[in-house]
């Protein structure tokens, strides 16, 4: 019976957010625990749909580690993560026929800035070199060399705002058996394209670089490769490879790889100029937003703890209190010292604290504010989208003058829907402006009853105000850091023979 290892390991994180995070951030699955993610709209919910109805299979889990964003990893929390993660791929060795690797790719630790391709090398080392190995990966995830070296096959998200990690899954699964069928020389065709891209353009429902994912899938799907993508890398996640990048694999076909590739990428590199960030000054908006009947969104990208961010950004209520706005307002604050505070005084107390720039402070001053205590929670929720599980620890809604209402969480969890909101008895569609900490959100949880979306122009560790951020290890020149950036197509090649 053919038995296939899986793995997971998932984390996206900021090099602009000064607040390292450790081993404690990640939710671990051990052996069958990892059993917990089938039927989850999950990369590895996906794969586990495949396998488990394919007849014949058997799955050996080892490992998950699953975090959500959040600054770079301390260099004792990696130890310890890879450390156990490899010691359980050690110890499930036996017979193995394949490995599934459910990555995102935008990890970075203190001492290993490439923390995938470390993992992926070392499975590797351990498997021999003719054991199938494929990996599902974010479409901001940064591919490397290291990791391509290491692998058969892949599969990369289609969509952003991301809904299609389950079928991800699915199509990497399926690789991976199509691959254990029969050797196969696997050839990987991968065009760096030096830019960082940011913007609505990305929306691949409507984006331009939604029409050239469906190209994509296109060529997946008439069999014309076997899989295909075109990573845009995580802006924030300042690395040595961090890029654009146009990923084409097919099956001992290196002609048609490096053909599609190269297609793509000159399709790419001319659109750079419209995927870029649109942004508003901040007191703009707020004035617009007083003659508008509303309701309308403010997002903080800038502050997006689903990219990395710190989450504890209080630049909008700050300046919406400062210009006088006063009808009702919604939004999010990561600040463990007043959360703690409300849950000390209780539903109904009226408290004295202050708000935001408790990790941030560089970027952030402290809000002062005299608050009512409306409602305490545990902070657990799940997301709308996935299903996932959300904890942001003791968490509060507090309001406070001129007609503001803010959940206040204990630690930053992923806010690119509407889950926290909810899980505190909070509807957006109660409020006039409502603060969203998220690049994109799919479209019917805000843009679809909103008047307008406001993307505003504010510091925080996640801005797609990509030259204010201040890169300074990938590689350079990278646009539109420098806009003078040139491009000439070359394709790299991988090649892998499975048995």
């Amino acid at each position: 019976m053919p038995r296939i290892l899986i793995l997971e390991c998932m984390q996206e994180v900021s090099s602009f957010n000064p607040l390292p995070c450790g081993y404690d951030v990640f939710t671990i699955q051990r052996g069958e625990a990892l059993y917990k993610q089938a039927g989850l709209n999950s990369g590895m919910g996906g794969a586990l749909s495949v396998f488990r109805g394919a007849p014949g299979i058997e799955t050996v889990p080892a490992y998950g580690a699953r975090s959500g964003s959040a600054g770079l990893l301390s260099n004792e929390g990696w130890t310890q993560l890879s450390g156990e993660l490899l010691a359980a791929v050690a110890a499930n060795l036996d017979n193995i026929d394949g490995v599934y690797a459910s990555m995102h790719g935008a990890m970075a630790a203190d001492g290993e800035l490439d923390p995938e391709g470390f993992i992926l090398q070392e499975v590797r080392r351990m498997i021999g070199p003719h054991i199938p190995m494929v990996v599902s990966l974010d479409l901001h995830g940064i591919l490397t060399d290291r990791m391509l070296s290491q692998v058969n096959g892949l599969a990369i998200y289609h969509t952003y705002p991301h809904v299609d990690f389950f079928e991800t899954g699915e199509r990497a699964a399926r690789l991976l058996l199509r691959l254990m069928a029969r050797p196969t020389r696997s050839t990987i065709a991968r065009v760096v394209m030096p830019t960082l891209v940011r913007g609505d353009e990305l929306v691949t429902k409507s984006g331009c670089y939604g029409d050239l994912i469906r190209e994509c899938q296109r060529i997946e799907r008439d069999g014309t490769a076997m899989s295909a993508g075109i990573m845009i890398g995580n802006p924030f996640t300042d690395v040595p490879e961090l890029c654009s990048q146009v990923i084409v694999a097919t099956e001992d076909d290196p002609q048609t790889a490096e053909r599609e590739a190269l297609r793509l990428a000159e399709e790419f590199w001319p659109l750079r100029f419209r995927m870029q960030g649109k942004l508003i000054a901040l007191d703009r908006a707020i004035a617009q937003a007083k003659t508008m009947a509303g309701p309308v969104i403010f997002t903080d990208a800038a502050d997006a703890t689903s990219s990395g961010a710190t989450g504890d950004s209080n630049t909008i209520i700050q300046a919406l209190r400062a210009h006088g706005y006063d009808r009702k307002v919604l939004a999010q604050i990561v600040d463990p010292a007043a959360a703690a505070a409300a849950h000390q005084a209780g539903v109904g107390a009226m408290i004295e604290v202050t708000l935001g720039g408790c990790h941030d402070p560089a970027r952030f001053s402290p809000m002062p504010v005299r608050a009512e205590v409306v409602l305490l929670s545990n902070g657990r929720a799940k997301l709308e989208t996935m299903g996932a599980a959300l904890d942001a620890g003791p968490t509060a809604v507090l309001t406070f003058a001129p007609d503001i209402t803010v959940v206040v969480m204990s630690r930053s969890v992923s806010l690119f829907d509407r889950a926290m909101y909810f899980a505190n008895g909070l509807n957006p569609r109660d409020f006039d402006l409502i603060v969203v900490k998220s690049p994109h959100c799919e479209h019917h949880m805000f843009e679809e009853w909103a008047e307008k979306n406001f993307n505003i122009d504010a510091p925080g560790a996640t801005s797609a105000n990509l030259p204010y951020l201040g890169h300074s290890i990938c590689a350079r020149p990278m646009y539109p850091m420098e806009l003078d950036a040139t491009f000439t197509p070359v394709a790299k090649m991988y090649s892998s023979l499975s048995r």
